[in-house]
């Protein structure tokens, strides 16, 4: 019986996750209570990037010896760019470091601190400082991978699609992998969108879509079929972009998944309602050989 206590709980906690998280607010409760993947351990926690309180990012990396340096994801997370933690997604930093990638988490400055670009700078200086040492830590700083989830797949696309923000060092990155990620929003209609982006003059300015094209990295969109939060055409719009400039890019819908599900699918326990993992992992693999 006690073997069972933990997926019943896990099972009937998930449901209530949607109401409890709203867009993706911190998910501490959760990542407590789900098993973690063997194979990786945290090798940094708390390391700053920049100066302010929420410019700190954490390191996972995996166990096993390794020849050569390993391919890095930097895994932003979502949270309306009002919310989140990078403390509450252990599970995801050591899914994706058990499959053999060193993966950083960062922290961002949110709304009310910041609005755009605010967060999306943030981004930009997680990734400067992977690349310059991601090696202190068995990484590749020339083999990275931007991935996230809503706000934080936003984030990362834009430091993949708009060179902008990273100059030079966009060279580094290999691919792009977003889950349930906003890339058309314009205009700006929710209340989340309107307070982190509503003072900027130029709205499409802010929009992935804007920037896609030619020169930009493979990306892999992701997103449940269900997703009633952020809308699975966001994929389809960004895909269509970059194929016009002969980027590839792949959308692929989850069946019976929602906005959460997308991303509580990349935990031990429910990894049979969608192949989150499998699917980012063989994607960043591909890419990071090419």
């Amino acid at each position: 019986m006690r073997r069972n206590a933990m997926p019943v709980a896990l099972h009937r906690a998930v449901p209530a996750l949607g109401l409890l998280l709203g867009a993706c607010s911190p998910i501490s409760m959760f990542d407590g209570l789900v098993p973690k993947d063997g194979g990786a351990r945290q090798v940094a926690k708390g390391v700053s990037y920049g100066e302010g309180p929420r410019q700190k990012l954490d390191v996972y990396a995996p166990t096993g010896v390794a020849q050569g340096p390993r391919p890095v994801i930097v895994f932003f997370y979502g949270g309306s760019w009002n919310s989140g933690s990078r403390g509450g997604y252990g599970f995801v930093g050591r899914a994706l470091a058990a499959r053999g990638f060193v993966t950083v988490i960062p922290d961002y400055r949110l709304v009310p601190e910041v609005v755009y670009p605010g967060f999306v700078l943030d981004g930009a200086n997680a990734v400067r400082w992977v690349r310059a040492h991601a090696k202190d830590y068995g990484g590749d700083g020339d083999r990275i991978v931007l991935a996230g989830h809503s706000a934080g797949a936003y984030i990362a696309a834009m430091l993949a699609v708009d060179d902008r923000w990273l100059g030079s060092d966009r060279e580094a990155v290999r691919g792009f992998a977003g889950l349930a990620g906003p890339y058309d929003f314009a205009p700006f209609t929710v209340g989340a969108s309107i307070q982190a982006f509503g003072d900027w003059r130029e709205p499409a300015e802010t929009q992935p879509v804007t920037w896609a094209g030619a020169g930009d990295p493979p990306a892999l969109l992701l997103a449940g079929a269900e997703d009633s939060i952020v809308r699975p055409r966001n994929g389809d719009t960004l895909a269509a972009k970059l194929r016009a400039g002969g980027v590839p890019a792949v959308v692929k819908r989850y069946p019976g998944i929602g906005h959460i599900g997308i991303l509580t699918a990349i935990a031990r326990p429910f990894r049979g309602k969608a192949p989150v993992v499998d699917d980012v992992a063989a994607f960043a693999d591909r890419v990071t050989r090419e």
